[in-house]
């Protein structure tokens, strides 16, 4: 039987505003500690090793990436859990003063597959009242924490207005999911991959060597520009705001800064494009599950 019954090898070529070859998004997951809290809700926290690393973010490394966007006049998209807003208040109208966007992150950088559908809805709406009242801001975009994603939450995005997500990876450029605009991510862009690292039991091996890492960034980007997609970076404020994650960052982006065929964007502005482009509706796919009863 076939995966789903609409499947198709048969999409055109995406084209871009003015000729552009790819767009380029700066995005960054401000988790601060949120994603600690939730792994030890219910539990008495003892141990302050790795969430004093994780407040290192809003205390000084969004502040150097704010600094070094505002050096090459960069305008980023910042996808915050709403107990990072609710912790630090003055922190969604810093970004919102500095021209970025700011979108939610669910509220405690919970994981939408793990927990009941009324409850990763509840967590919605309360993380969109309290960006409402610390900003004056509605129907913002959305990132999902861990970047997964389910068909019945896909629903509740739209319910609630969210203007786009940004969590899966069907294409490597905007698409639609039920009707949903997917701005997509990549695990090949993420610094987490790469950088995280909190002397627990969940580290996979030692952080990577940061030119390595930078080569690696460059190939993908390059890669991008030839296949016409999007080059969509995802770093996190309490990693690649560390002093040496900051210099690879700037080498990246002189990089890219040399290449005219660029579009950069906020992923909200390339949301709105896709959605009254050409190519609106090409790429739409259906949002459920592969059938495995067979």
């Amino acid at each position: 039987m076939p995966m789903h019954p609409h499947a198709t090898i048969n999409y055109p070529e995406y084209i871009w505003p003015a000729g552009k070859s790819c767009a380029v998004v700066f995005s960054l997951d401000l988790d601060a500690e949120s994603p600690f809290l939730w792994m030890s809700r219910g539990q008495e926290i003892k141990h302050l090793g790795e969430i004093e690393q994780r407040r290192f973010g809003p205390r000084q490394g969004l502040a150097r990436v704010a600094r070094l966007f505002e050096e090459y006049d960069i305008k980023g998209s910042f996808y915050v859990p709403g107990v990072v807003a609710e912790t630090y208040p003055d922190l969604l109208p810093f970004l919102v003063e500095g021209g970025h966007e700011v979108a939610h992150h669910g509220y405690f950088h919970e994981r939408i597959e793990a927990i009941a559908p009324a409850q990763a809805e509840e967590y919605l709406v309360r993380a969109q009242e309290l960006f409402h009242v610390q900003t004056g801001l509605k129907g913002l975009g959305h990132r999902a924490p861990s970047w997964e994603m389910t068909p019945e939450f896909l629903s509740v995005l739209q319910r609630h207005g969210v203007s786009y997500d940004s969590s899966l990876m069907g294409f490597d450029h905007p698409y639609e999911v039920e009707g949903l605009i997917e701005l997509p991510v990549q695990w090949t862009v993420d610094d987490a991959l790469y950088f995280r690292y909190t002397n627990s039991a969940r580290d996979k091996t030692h952080p990577a060597n940061p030119t390595a890492v930078l080569e690696s960034w460059i190939e993908e980007f390059e890669g991008m520009r030839e296949c016409g997609g999007l080059f969509m970076v995802t770093i996190h404020d309490w990693i690649s705001g560390r002093a040496q994650r900051i210099r690879m960052l700037r080498k990246l982006i002189e990089h890219i800064r040399r290449c005219p065929d660029v579009w950069w964007a906020r992923a909200h502005e390339l949301a709105a494009w896709h959605g009254s482009s050409i190519n609106s509706k090409r790429f739409l796919v259906p949002a459920h599950s592969i059938d495995t009863h067979f």
